[in-house]
C-alpha cells in the first residue's frame, strides 16, 4: 500500500460531494495518468466558445504533456496560459444494482486544472519522445528520429500537475436495504481495453517481424 499523501493544490474546486469516491493519493493520480491513452481538454476560444478537444497525452513527472500542430489555432489556444481542464477516465465495469437508482459504474478519473505552458529547445525534444513512448513502448528507438521541419511544425505543451481531483469507485452494488432480499440479479460486468491482432500498414511490414513496442502493447491491453 502506498502512503497516502496530500492531494497538491487541493481547492475548492477540487472537492466535490462524493467524498467516498475522492483519493487523495498521487501515486492513484500518476497510476490514472499513466493507464490512460486518451484525455479531453476543456477551454474557452478568444470569442468566448467553449471547447472539449480529445487528444493523446503522456505524463513526465509532475506535468502532463499535450501536442498538437503549430498550425492549430487552437493548439496554440491551449498554450497560450489561459485557464485549462484536462480530464481522463477509465471505464473499469458496469455496476448493475437491483434498483436504477443504485446501479452505477467502476471507474477511475482525473481531473487537471492549470494554464499550459509552451515546451522548447532540447526539453522539448527529450519529452516528445516521452509521447511516443507512452503510446507504443520503445517505439522511439525503433523509428528514425524527427526532423527539424518535424518538430517545428509540432506545438508541445505542459500542464503541471499542481491542481487536480482523482475519483475512484471499486466494487459491487451498495443496494438500498429494501432491496436487500429482492430477487433480482445484481453484479458488476468488468470492462477492460484489450489490443487486437496488429494490422501490417504496408507490404515491407508484411515481411517484417512486429517490434517489441507492438508486442508491448500486446502485453500490456491483453
Amino acid at each position: 500500500m502506498v502512503d497516502q499523501l496530500p492531494n497538491p493544490g487541493s481547492t475548492e474546486r477540487t472537492t466535490n460531494r462524493r467524498t467516498d469516491r475522492t483519493i487523495v493519493d498521487r501515486e492513484v493520480l500518476y497510476k490514472i495518468l499513466d493507464d490512460s491513452l486518451v484525455c479531453h481538454v476543456g477551454f474557452v476560444d478568444e470569442e468566448n466558445q467553449p471547447f472539449v478537444l480529445p487528444m493523446g497525452f503522456a505524463r513526465v513527472n509532475d506535468d502532463l504533456l499535450l501536442h498538437g500542430s503549430t498550425g492549430s489555432r487552437l493548439m496554440r489556444r491551449i498554450g497560450s496560459g489561459i485557464p485549462i481542464c484536462v480530464e481522463v477516465t477509465i471505464l473499469d465495469g458496469l455496476v448493475l444494482a437491483k434498483s436504477s437508482f443504485e446501479s452505477s459504474m467502476n471507474y477511475r478519473s482525473a481531473v487537471v486544472f492549470g494554464k499550459g505552458k509552451i515546451v522548447e529547445g532540447e526539453e522539448k525534444s527529450s519529452f516528445l519522445i516521452s509521447l511516443t513512448d507512452k503510446l507504443a513502448p520503445g517505439r522511439s528507438k525503433e523509428v528514425r528520429e524527427s526532423t527539424k521541419k518535424e518538430l517545428a511544425a509540432t506545438l508541445l505543451v505542459s500542464i503541471p500537475l499542481t491542481e487536480t481531483s482523482i475519483k475512484v469507485r471499486i466494487g459491487p452494488p451498495k443496494e438500498a436495504e429494501e432491496d436487500l432480499n429482492s430477487p433480482v440479479w445484481s453484479g458488476v460486468v468488468p470492462f477492460k481495453l484489450i489490443a487486437q491482432e496488429p494490422i501490417e500498414g504496408d507490404e515491407i511490414s508484411k515481411t517484417l517481424e512486429k517490434p517489441s513496442s507492438v508486442a508491448e502493447i500486446i502485453k500490456n491491453y491483453s
